[in-house]
């Protein structure tokens, strides 16, 4: 007997709340496997990919790409058993997530007629009740990894009368509309006819009962493109920016009354939702630079003999394969200077009202991908060698730039490393990664003239920049682990001597 199951979106890691459908690799009626990749989420930390838990036919995409989803909230649903004729069998109710403008998600639940029952997995409904499911709930909250269950009402957007056609709980499979005089065939004889609507509406539906999102429409409009007369291209029917686009070279004319006007060819604006990695990384930037006082200090250092020990490194057979950049010996000056003073790898704990310092090292390399700032972490960097140090830094750098992170990944950083210098940027003043107390920025190396033994001479010199947590680091520890990492990098030999 086939059954139809709901997968509803995991929580993957550090408690997360809530992540972004990236692109489905499946569409209804595709048989799929058990483990088999069906999607991809964006969370707030990475990009991950979900295995299915089920083997059956794809019933329907419960939540459709671009929109945000809640932790808990079904996002696909699958018909199991039966033998995998493909054949959908009704599909419960759920919230269905809209992908509304700006990246903010609206759930909508599928509501019965008005003015009459309707039958269903929840038996038979009157006009004034509603699935348990779909109502608000007054203390609910996704269940956190390692959290519990935190209390507390779950706000939703309310919805505007009208704003949207009311959908059936029929099969999710497309089917041909009924005539608008035909009652619901479910409906008991008694209850008055209702118009059907079309099989799926999870973008907001406007006059005649077109499909598209606000910054379409208003693209639309600005081209002078009927929307009416426009074939949407996406999910159960949705007219894009593209489906816009394409249809704007042969769009009929404005209403009469309607002033037509000219538009440029290319807009002067453009809107990108703030959601994901970027939405993670802007909350953090906010939160650390209103709770920390940050102290910025800087140190302009002759990096010469780095740049030949670099060189030599690379020589080596124990870096064969390696990736060998200044920055290894910048990670190991630090890793070094954090021994000497192990204040600086410590951080705040508000609550309890304590200093909590670290006597391990998880370092973090901050990393610049097309999602926004990612700072991955070498585990327990204090006991790696220089060769493991350095395939551990390439490793994650380059995972991160791919966008394959994991939320392990990029948690649990003690201190952290910017690498500015590769923008060209001789440095900055870094903002603080919550949870840590300090940060290292290391700015491009390039040709200068400088002192040495009394003669001006050409040399490597690049500028170090520390940002540090004012309480817990005072400027005298802030001053030593600057010119520690300072005096290691002007000449390599210290890290022999001090380590």
């Amino acid at each position: 007997m086939s059954e139809l199951k709901n997968f509803k979106l995991p929580d993957v890691g550090e408690g997360l709340t809530e992540a972004d459908i990236v692109r489905w690799h499946v569409q209804p009626g595709d048989e799929i496997k058990i483990n088999q990749i069906i999607v991809e989420i964006e969370t707030a930390k990475a990009v991950v990919e979900l295995p299915s838990p089920y083997a059956g036919i794809v019933a329907d995409l419960l939540v459709p790409e671009g929109a945000t989803a809640d932790v808990g909230t079904p996002i696909i649903s699958v018909q199991v058993g039966g033998g995998g004729n493909g054949t959908p069998v009704a599909t419960p109710k759920v919230e269905r997530v809209a992908a509304p403008p700006h990246g903010e998600p609206d759930l909508i639940v599928d509501q019965p007629p008005q003015g009459g029952a309707e039958p269903g997995v929840y038996g038979t409904l009157t006009p004034n009740e509603a699935p348990q499911e779909a109502a608000p709930k007054e203390e609910r909250q996704a269940v956190l990894v390692g959290y519990g269950v935190k209390l507390g009402s779950t706000k939703r957007r309310a919805r505007k009368p009208g704003a949207r056609p009311t959908a059936p709980a029929q099969s999710s499979a497309p089917a041909a509309p009924a005539a608008p005089t035909a009652p619901t065939a479910s409906a008991p004889s008694s209850a008055p006819a209702a118009p059907s609507a079309p099989a799926a509406a999870p973008v907001s539906a406007g006059a005649g009962g077109v499909l598209a999102k606000p910054p379409v429409r208003k693209l639309a409009k600005d081209l002078g493109v009927d929307l009416a007369t426009v074939t949407g291209s996406g999910t159960n029917g949705v007219i894009t920016r593209d489906d816009v686009q394409a249809a704007a070279s042969g769009a009929p004319l404005a209403p009469a009354g309607q002033l037509a006007r000219s538009v440029p060819a290319q807009l002067r604006e453009e809107r990108i939702p703030i959601r994901g990695v970027r939405k993670h990384m802007a909350a953090a930037m906010v939160a650390s630079a209103f709770t920390a006082p940050h102290v910025t200090e800087f140190l302009q250092i002759d990096i010469t003999e780095t740049m030949t020990a670099t060189a030599r490194l690379k020589q080596l057979a124990d870096f064969d394969g390696i990736r060998v950049s200044p920055l290894l010996l910048v990670a190991k000056a630090l890793l070094i200077s954090i021994a000497r003073n192990p204040i600086v790898n410590s951080h705040w704990d508000e609550a309890a009202q304590e200093i909590v310092v670290r006597h391990y090292v998880n370092l973090g390399i901050a990393a610049a991908t097309d999602r926004g700032l990612v700072v991955p972490t070498v585990k327990d960097a204090h006991t790696l060698s220089m060769p493991q140090l350095a395939r551990a830094m390439g490793e994650l750098t380059e995972t991160a730039r791919a966008g394959k992170s994991t939320p392990a990944d990029l948690s649990g950083g003690t201190i952290t490393i910017t690498n500015v210098g590769v923008f060209g940027v001789d440095t900055g003043t870094p903002i603080i990664t919550p949870g840590e107390a300090a940060i290292l920025a290391f700015g491009q190396v390039k040709d200068a003239p400088w002192v040495v033994d009394g003669q001006l001479a050409v040399r490597k010199v690049c500028t170090l920049s520390l940002s540090f947590d004012h309480r817990i680091i005072d400027g005298a520890v802030g001053s030593a682990v600057l010119r520690d990492v300072g005096a290691m990098l002007a000449d390599p030999l210290h890290m022999l001597a001090w380590s």
